[in-house]
């Protein structure tokens, strides 16, 4: 570990078990390889042992779900940074443990990866920043286009399919909502914030006219003396009017993505949106509603979210949740 802090806690805790506890070498060097990693996870974030939070905690162990690690061993990780923590926290090193409250691995289900906020910001700024040094009319056009389809993508937390096969007719934007057909051709209604509407606003009267002129070659233009217009039902399109493909969706928000110095896939956006709600104190049931969710036993897999929040609005106003 490149902390001395960190390393100098690892010592006195691998002193610790070795001496007071006699634990043999072997389950020694498991407890050094697990709090290794979480020490590595955390140095990233620019903390170390002792200033670890809860959250810490939680966003290590859900990487390690993500990244296929199997819930035994994800328990086993999860008791070797308890027998940590309880040891800093008897020996005075910190005040409170960063474990505690922590469910054990068989309660938990898989979240889906998401974009922190800032990061967010960085993706949802990508396209029209690409396009701000070298521009020409029809560069603009789909910066616009791509800026408009991640505003949306993040603000209704749309899918891929949804987003591709959106109408013109389907969006009431002074109203400031779209309707959505979802799996099952199910409709719901889905609200766009201001950042969206403007978005879309700017698209649909300066870009869209622009990407719906008819692909032509130069020898037609030329003989025609004009350029004609095609048009579309749909929302959003390509260049001519044409449909969008999945794929170009997804290759256009890889690329946006890379701002923000990730590999977000679309499905990130969806996940990213319901997130951030549920972090802001929505409930359950209207996020169900925007993310179209049949069962909210689906949305629940965000239930964890609400509880961190309620957890921490009670540690901060109830007058006896903090010991005296």
């Amino acid at each position: 570990m490149s902390s001395d802090s960190n390393s100098r806690v690892l010592s006195s805790f691998l002193d610790y078990l070795r001496i007071e506890k006699g634990l043999a070498p072997l389950s020694v060097s498991a407890y050094t390889t697990d709090i290794c990693q979480f020490a590595e996870f955390l140095e990233k974030r620019k903390r170390t042992l002792l200033t670890a939070r809860r959250a810490d905690v939680r966003e290590y162990l859900q990487q390690l779900f993500s990244n296929q690690v199997d819930g035994r061993s994800v328990g086993r990780k999860l008791s070797a940074l308890r027998h940590l923590y309880r040891y800093l926290l008897l020996d005075n090193k910190i005040d409170h443990d960063p474990t505690l409250n922590i469910e054990t691995p068989r309660q938990w289900k898989v979240l889906p990866k998401s974009l922190a906020r800032d990061e967010m910001d960085a993706m949802l700024a990508a396209p029209l920043a690409r396009t701000a040094v070298h521009q020409t009319k029809t560069s603009s056009a789909l910066a616009a286009r791509d800026n408009a389809m991640l505003e949306v993508f993040y603000a209704g937390a749309l899918r891929v399919s949804e987003i591709v096969n959106a109408k013109l007719e389907d969006l009431k934007l002074e109203a400031g909502y779209m309707l959505v057909r979802g799996k099952g051709d199910k409709e719901r209604v889905v609200p766009l914030g201001k950042s969206a509407q403007d978005a879309l606003r700017e698209y649909l009267e300066q870009s869209r006219p622009v990407l719906a002129e008819a692909l032509q070659s130069k020898r037609t233009r030329a003989a025609t003396g004009f350029t004609p217009i095609r048009s579309s039902p749909l929302l959003f399109i390509a260049r001519g009017a044409r449909k969008l493909t999945r794929q170009r969706v997804w290759q256009m928000v890889r690329a946006a993505s890379a701002a923000s110095g990730r590999r977000a896939s679309p499905h990130m956006l969806r996940h990213s949106c319901a997130t951030h709600m549920v972090e802001n104190g929505a409930d359950l049931r209207t996020v169900q509603t925007i993310l179209g969710h049949a069962d909210i036993s689906t949305t629940q897999i965000y239930t964890h979210l609400a509880l961190d929040r309620l957890r921490t609005v009670y540690q901060k106003h109830h007058p006896r949740a903090k010991a005296k």
